[in-house]
């Protein structure tokens, strides 16, 4: 389906529908996902003028048309799934990034993944308000693809991974402001096309150590275990090959992970509790989607607790 032009007074919502179009044929989940959260921005954003409404009628039509086209799509139907979905898809990239970035394989495939995974944190906004993981990784995934594209961009060599002091919020909102005033921008560079992930990219001629400092911020990843793997036979996001961390928990870690639950006899299940317990067993089934073991034990364990003792 052709879409009408953003206008300029939407271009709040045109890294969204960048990302609905790199995904259309790649993962409809995420194409779905990302106009309709474009068409929630547009809306609030909107002035009502011809080329807007036209443009908003225009998602209105095409969500509607993937609803009837995909009904047996629980990514697209149930929201508990699709956040799921979601958010391994967000990781995934996170995860790749990461790597690429603390091995100083610096390209415009690490700034798009960096970026893209900022933009998939910012569509989980539909399904409420950010978890505390989420919000870290959102911060740190825009302001590495900031900083990695203006060092590029300056002809110098980015410091990887975080810096070792880690609240300097002031930088870090100075950092992306700097970004937003360049004539390119990391959005620029997510939509060119990427390097294959095991080519390294081109280095800057005569590359210096950077002279821009990086803005502070928390380290995330400290534990890879605790994030998904993807699967073998799935398409990769962006086409990039995801860091899958090869380590595995100790056996005497592994241990405490279960806890045994005591019933509560008399227990009165609520109907948001159950809604609650179903969200867990959604979790744990995606975790075991990309073989990730510890983190479906440990929703499936919450929903056992929930449903056994009426509370969290």
């Amino acid at each position: 389906m052709e879409f009408p032009p953003c206008p300029p007074s939407l271009k709040s919502i045109q890294h969204f529908l960048k990302l609905a179009q790199e995904h259309d044929t790649r993962d409809v989940v995420i194409a779905y996902w990302a106009r309709l959260y474009a068409l929630q921005v547009g809306l609030k954003a909107s002035t009502q003028t011809g080329e807007e409404t036209k443009l908003l009628l225009g998602l209105m039509d095409w969500l509607e048309q993937m609803k009837k086209q995909h009904t047996d799509n629980e990514a697209l139907t149930n929201e508990v799934a699709a956040q799921a979905h979601i958010e391994n898809y967000a990781l995934k990239l996170f995860l790749y990034a990461d790597k690429q970035d603390r091995e100083e394989n610096f390209g415009k495939n690490v700034v798009k993944a960096f970026y893209s995974s900022g933009v998939l944190y910012d569509i989980l906004q539909t399904f409420g308000e950010l978890s505390e993981e989420a919000l870290h990784n959102r911060k740190y995934a825009k302001w590495k693809a900031a900083y990695i594209h203006n060092c590029l961009k300056n002809g110098e060599t980015p410091i990887p991974g975080p810096l070792p002091d880690d609240d300097d919020e002031a930088e870090l909102e100075g950092e992306n402001t700097n970004a937003s005033a360049t004539d390119t921008s990391p959005e620029d560079v997510a939509g060119a096309a990427a390097p294959a992930p095991d080519t390294q990219p081109p280095a800057p001629s005569s590359p210096t150590t950077s002279s821009v400092v990086p803005p502070t911020v928390e380290e995330v990843l400290n534990n890879p275990n605790k994030l998904p793997s993807p699967p073998v036979d799935e398409e990769k996001p962006g086409g990039f090959e995801p860091y899958v961390p090869t380590g595995q928990p100790h056996p005497a870690t592994a241990a405490t992970i279960y806890q045994p639950i005591v019933p509560v006899a008399g227990v009165h299940i609520t109907p948001d509790q159950m809604i609650t317990a179903q969200k867990y067993c959604k979790y744990a089934g995606s975790a075991l989607n990309y073989d990730d073991v510890k983190t479906a034990i440990e929703n499936l364990q919450k929903a056992l607790k929930l449903l056994s003792t009426g509370s969290e």
